[in-house]
């Protein structure tokens, strides 16, 4: 039996055993020891297979470029990414725009807008639409992440992603989410039209939130492995996903604001 053959008998046999992803998690360890880490393996790993939740924030760094790919240099790396943190941490405390009550979504929303230039002149002052976007995705990080520093970096950059990498993709998703639908489920697409509902769905939050305070934390990690390594076409099948599987209580819904309202919750 050659070395492939094995490798496959024994990814079924683990399956069939109730221990799914073995062969995964090994396959991820090896890429992991190398002295250089290959981006577009990771990469096309998380596209493929969920990462475990032991290498879940060290592959997202890596990915996200908080890290770089060579091993010697990560130590090193983190203690200036920790310095910058404390730094502007310290700096937001001076000018009381946070003190050690402050919630940590709105600590790292506060380091943000620092960093980036965007500090309101008065904490009390309105938030913007996109304050309130990184504030979901702050909180569904700090779910997934423990370490401040980690999660603060992994949000920052997972943010940049969204604005810089994929600014020109997000706005094009609803349109996609259509076309699958169709393919999909024509009846139910046509539904939709019926009610008026297609231009109101909540695009926002599936897909400038990335689902964030949408799906389970299980689910959304899944779905964020696949955004964080390249791919933002994901939230569009995990769109389609979600009205496919409540499309029996969608199609009883008449009105666009029951249909909006529903998915929303």
């Amino acid at each position: 039996m050659t070395e492939d053959s094995q490798r496959n008998f024994r990814s079924v046999y683990y399956e069939k055993v109730g221990f799914r992803g073995v062969e995964e998690k090994k396959s991820l360890e090896i890429l992991l020891k190398d002295d250089r880490l290959d981006i577009e393996k990771l990469c096309t790993f998380s596209q493929r297979f969920p990462l475990p939740s032991m290498y879940r924030a060290l592959v997202w760094k890596v990915l996200l470029g908080i890290l770089p790919p060579h091993h010697e240099s990560h130590a090193q790396v983190m203690v200036y990414r920790k310095d910058q943190y404390s730094d502007v941490l310290h700096a937001l405390k001076v000018i009381r725009f946070i003190s050690d009550a402050t919630p940590q979504v709105e600590v790292s929303l506060r380091m943000y807008q620092l960093e980036y230039g965007r500090l309101p002149r008065s904490p009390s002052f309105p938030r913007e639409p996109e304050d309130e976007v990184f504030l979901a995705i702050a909180k569904a990080m700090e779910e997934m992440v423990e370490d401040n520093v980690d999660c603060y970096w992994i949000i920052r950059c997972f943010v940049n992603q969204l604005n810089n990498k994929y600014r020109d993709y997000l706005p094009q998703l609803p349109k996609a989410f259509e076309q699958y639908l169709s393919l999909e489920d024509s009846r139910l697409l046509s539904h939709l039209r019926t009610c008026s509902a297609v231009s109101r769905l909540p695009y926002d939050l599936w897909f400038r939130r990335c689902f964030a305070g949408c799906l389970p934390e299980s689910s959304l990690q899944r779905v964020w492995d696949k955004v964080v390594s390249g791919s933002c076409k994901i939230l569009v099948f995990v769109a389609v996903e979600i009205l496919l599987t409540f499309k029996i209580k969608v199609m009883a819904l008449n009105s666009a604001e029951k249909i909006t309202r529903f998915l929303e919750n």
